[in-house]
């Protein structure tokens, strides 16, 4: 079952039909340069939160895939959390998915 789930207005995370989720968060914490802009849980209180970068943790049915120390992966420009967003989706499997992400040089 495919969907979307949001993240205190900092962030989503999108599961695939192939099992695969990403998450994608761009907020105070996160690693992304708003990373130090205030306290945890300030980007809640504005109707909207920008950044340039965004961190991303990839998992699959066993756990996660594709993460600094199995964490995150952050600082990332749009176009390369889009790349990965594509690879998650277009992946047959988790070994297919770390092959998509070598050749975008996340892996």
């Amino acid at each position: 079952m495919s969907k979307f789930v949001s993240t205190q207005n900092k962030g989503f995370n999108m599961t695939f039909e192939n099992g695969i989720s990403i998450s994608v968060q761009w907020g105070v914490g996160n690693y992304c340069s708003r990373k130090n802009d205030g306290e945890f849980g300030e980007s809640m209180k504005g109707q909207f939160w920008e950044s340039t970068s965004a961190e991303i943790m990839i998992s699959g049915k066993d756990g996660i895939v594709l993460g600094n120390d199995n964490s995150v992966a952050g600082w990332l420009s749009s176009g390369q959390v889009a790349d990965c967003i594509n690879a998650c989706s277009q992946a047959r499997n988790v070994s297919h998915l770390n092959q998509l992400l070598k050749r975008i040089n996340l892996k």
